[in-house]
């Protein structure tokens, strides 16, 4: 291992300006400044971001006080707003007391998968039933064919074994995933930023976003997916740090403790067998046993992870990152996630392939000794193998081909907008009934909106604009790890324009536009070192900005939770003629 003090190598004695790299040379047209980056040791691990004693001051808090806060806040600020979000989730969780949209497939899909291994098919009359005898239904034997793998149900199936086949019941663990949801976004945000407040803050915006309010609210297979796509992301922001900070203690220091770039070890230091990113992995496989578009957030995670050891090596001195990653990691890395999330997949079919195989098992079981019987390669391949590659190609055939028209189906162009939202459900109760006010002076409206916040969705127009051009001209992670977010949970859905899709699907890449707005939040703010005057006026507007989001979502908080309100009120939060 060469030392970098002792080292002939020639930029050491340079000034700081010409330290930069080419890339960074080319863009300062473009306004780009870089530090001097004395200590490679603090670019590989940049250090938290602590609020100055001057705010302490102001607030009257002693100093030792003030420093028990800052320890604290860590998981202090994320747990108290994860408090709020679930507070606000599981308030009258059961209500309305109605299988709502999609319910209707998933919560009984659930109850049979727990308890059979497989889906079955239920009478028509099976939603009243269920409801009127609070879920006390014989399920039925037949067999049914779905379209989703079993992973989202089994964890809707979950809630139901704890608190009954009923609303409450099947809504329980969208409830708890999506309030679950919030404290990761806080943590990652905070890991990211290198700011509690600005970690606090993404997962507060995510807390009073419409959309995955009422996502966790409800037992769909989308806000599950997007949990297992979330936590996949923090452990590779976990794994990213841990890696970089292995790499700093392994960088010689010259005598002035000064860590500096060096080739031998940033291309040589191997990283081990990355526990987070095993875990990664199988968060990755659980979200593609949820809905199938989790293949597409496999493969952008995946690049991410590959880029992101590219660049901790680069800024550790290898001259040949890519050559240095291609050696040292790049075999672990696809090892730790695609035979990992493969595994995952497959294994969570374990219900249906310990089916039986008379008939009576589940949809397809016994195609590889019925219709699928014979052929030359079948000796290759047990029957549950060549049973569930005939299931999943089907189930292709229909995902690609489905395109019959549906009210609230919606171009995903129209949805960083809010253009087309998905009423789940509406009934118009007479005054007196069903929290309709006796005094309404006519029938109320009572509906649960599938509705991003719209102000926080159009502020967020304009972050996914700023994070696009901080990552381009500026080269920042953070802001590429955000658009990699959105960009694998939204643009996939181009490709299927003439699909019937719906605008709850983006409910995948809310974190990362929450993500995106505290970033644009943080920089309205201004940087640390920033003048009073500039802080003061940037943090005023940021407030003001975060206030009428919250305000936004009290706003339409009866269209979120199936409050009745007197149809006038209804009409007033109709903002868009697409809404209705």
């Amino acid at each position: 291992m060469t030392s970098t003090a002792s080292s002939p190598d020639t930029r050491q004695g340079q000034a700081p300006h010409d330290q930069r790299p080419s890339w960074q040379q080319r863009l300062r047209r473009f306004g780009y400044t870089a530090g001097p980056g004395d200590d490679v040791r603090e670019r590989l691990v940049p250090p938290y971001v602590r609020p100055g004693p001057r705010v302490w001051q102001v607030l009257g808090i002693p100093p030792a006080l003030a420093d028990r806060i800052a320890r604290w806040s860590g998981w202090g600020g994320p747990l108290l707003v994860t408090l709020m979000a679930g507070v606000m989730r599981f308030w009258h969780l059961g209500s309305p007391k109605a299988v709502i949209f999609d319910e209707t497939y998933y919560a009984k899909d659930a109850w049979a998968l727990v308890h059979r291994g497989f889906e079955v098919n239920w009478d028509k009359n099976a939603n009243d039933l269920i409801l009127q005898t609070n879920g006390h239904v014989p399920i039925p034997t037949d067999a049914a064919y779905v379209v989703h793998p079993p992973v989202g149900k089994y964890v809707i199936g979950l809630g139901e074994l704890m608190f009954g086949f009923n609303p409450f019941g099947w809504r329980f663990m969208t409830a708890l995933l999506g309030t679950l949801s919030v404290l990761i976004l806080c943590r990652i945000g905070r890991r990211i930023f290198r700011s509690t407040f600005l970690g606090c803050l993404a997962g507060a915006l995510m807390a009073v976003d419409g959309l995955a309010f009422v996502m966790a609210r409800t037992s769909l297979l989308d806000g599950v997916l997007m949990f297992f796509v979330l936590a996949a992301f923090g452990c590779l922001v976990i794994d990213r740090d841990k890696t970089r900070a292995k790499l700093a203690a392994a960088l010689p220091a010259d005598p002035d403790g000064r860590v500096r770039p060096d080739a031998d070890t940033a291309e040589n230091t191997r990283f081990g067998w990355r526990p987070w990113r095993w875990l990664a992995g199988l968060m990755l496989g659980l979200a593609i046993g949820t809905k199938w578009n989790g293949l597409y957030i496999l493969v952008a995670f995946c690049v991410m992870a590959v880029l992101w050891d590219v660049g901790s090596r680069k800024v550790a001195g290898a001259r040949h990152p890519y050559s240095a990653v291609l050696k040292r990691d790049t075999g672990l890395t696809f090892l730790a996630t695609v035979p990992v999330a493969i595994a995952t997949y497959l294994l969570s079919w374990i219900g249906w392939i310990l089916s039986p195989t008379n008939g009576s098992g589940g949809y397809f079981r016994n195609w590889a000794t019925t219709d699928g019987k014979g052929g030359s390669w079948t000796w290759l391949f047990p029957d549950w193998w060549r049973s569930l590659w005939h299931y999943e190609h089907e189930v292709y055939k229909f995902h690609v081909g489905l395109s019959s028209p549906h009210t609230y189906m919606s171009n995903p162009w129209s949805w960083l907008v809010d253009g087309r939202p998905v009423s789940y459900f509406y009934e118009s109760p007479s005054p007196g009934k069903d929290g309709c006010p006796a005094d309404a002076g006519g029938k109320c409206a009572r509906e649960v909106l599938a509705i991003g916040t719209p102000l926080l969705w159009w502020v967020a127009c304009f972050a996914v604009l700023y994070i696009l051009w901080r990552w381009f001209f500026r080269r920042d992670w953070r802001a590429g790890a955000i658009a990699c977010g959105i960009a694998a949970g939204y643009l996939p859905w181009f490709m299927y324009q003439e699909r019937t899709i719906f605008f709850f699907y983006a409910v995948v890449f809310v974190p990362f536009l929450c993500l995106a707005v505290a970033m644009l939040l943080g920089a309205i703010i201004g940087p640390p070192g920033s003048s009073d005057s500039r802080r003061v006026a940037g943090a005023t507007s940021a407030g003001v900005l975060v206030l009428l989001i919250a305000w936004n979502f009290i706003f339409f908080w009866p269209l979120y939770t199936g409050t009745a309100i007197p149809i006038d009120d209804w009409r007033s939060r109709m903002w868009l003629d697409t809404w209705v």
